[in-house]
């Protein structure tokens, strides 16, 4: 995602985050996050104010970092999960709920997010991220692109297109182009989005939430269904790279910071999160890795540029047709089949 490459200089801070604490005897926070997503130097800071030692592992799809949990006891004490599998991993009993007195910087955070949001949700998590996903397109290679998820549907680019691998992004990105609801539970609605991706598919290079970014850059894909955040950071290293919103709406998702129910460092855990949540840390955050924070005390610490980015922050259009990809319980399970019946046609 967003998320989903890791970059050299996501390698690097790995390192220096392991290297910057050898000498240290105090406790360690372990923590599991989504590649690029968050400042090297920022762990540092944290590490000496706290005389700690974070360790970081990263994971590139929900998916997987639920399967590494389910295996049993991890040691994690910080975890930055989907809001939609925060509800699973919170009714498998997997997580602890939060003591609210320990992260007041939770008071910077976007009232216009936070009511997007299940209330109960708050009890054990603490919005990060958002990230949204829309069409990054080669301006230099492709003429007059229509801002429409339609795009995906026409073989004028076929086999340098790609959409996510990922199971409810893009049945979403059908469902809205259908005119649907990216969280119906309609098997029928989900079912025709099935085929349209089937009927589409032959047009992709492939399904890819790991490489597109890369593949971009150098032109091997012209057309891609990526995340806002992925798409500045290309952009911002090349001009021939833009984004766009499609007109049939789109769906975003917030990554939370979870607490494992069984978190060795449960304070620690709570101070990491209510750092993270600082304005300044926030601004600082979000000028590195180029994806949104909610945490609307940070947004006057931006600089100009970012402040008036319509690729970071949503227009009001577009927010309005927006939809937070949601929790479905066991209607879950459609999408899943679905997803299936697309990967083996």
């Amino acid at each position: 995602m967003k998320k989903y490459f890791l970059s050299l200089l996501t390698m690097v801070f790995c390192l220096a985050a392991f290297t910057g604490c050898q000498n240290s005897t105090g406790p360690e926070l372990h923590i599991m996050i989504w590649s690029d997503y968050i400042k090297p130097e920022l762990i540092e800071r944290f590490q000496d104010e706290h005389q700690c030692k974070v360790v970081v592992d990263t994971f590139d799809s929900n998916e997987s970092m639920y399967a590494k949990l389910k295996l049993g006891r991890t040691g994690y004490d910080v975890i930055f999960p989907s809001n939609y599998f925060v509800n699973i991993m919170n009714q498998q009993g997997m997580l602890q709920p939060l003591d609210a007195t320990l992260i007041p910087n939770a008071q910077n955070l976007d009232p216009q997010y936070l009511k997007q949001i299940n209330p109960a949700l708050l009890n054990y998590g603490i919005p990060y991220m958002v990230s949204s996903a829309g069409i990054i397109y080669r301006t230099d290679k492709v003429a007059d692109l229509e801002s429409s998820w339609g795009v995906f549907g026409k073989s004028n680019y076929k086999g340098r297109m790609t959409m996510l691998n990922d199971v409810r992004e893009t049945i979403g990105a059908a469902l809205k182009f259908l005119g649907y609801s990216a969280n119906t539970t309609n098997p029928t609605e989900i079912d025709e989005a099935a085929q349209l991706l089937i009927n589409w598919k032959p047009n992709f290079a492939k399904f890819e939430s790991e490489q597109y970014k890369a593949g971009i850059a150098s032109a091997e894909y012209l057309i891609v269904n990526g995340y806002n955040g992925d798409a500045l950071q290309v952009m911002k290293e090349n001009s021939n790279v833009d984004f766009i919103y499609p007109q049939e709406g789109i769906t975003f998702s917030v990554d939370f910071m979870v607490i494992p129910k069984d978190a060795p460092n449960r304070e620690l855990a709570h101070a990491f999160m209510n750092y993270l949540l600082q304005a300044d840390v926030a601004a600082e955050n979000m000028e590195h890795s180029l994806f949104f924070s909610p945490n609307k005390a940070a947004y006057e610490k931006l600089p100009d540029d970012l402040r008036n980015n319509k690729v970071l922050f949503l227009p009001a259009d577009v927010f309005e047709q927006a939809e937070l990809i949601d929790y479905l319980g066991e209607k879950g399970i459609l999408y899943n089949k679905a997803w299936d019946k697309i990967k083996v046609s």
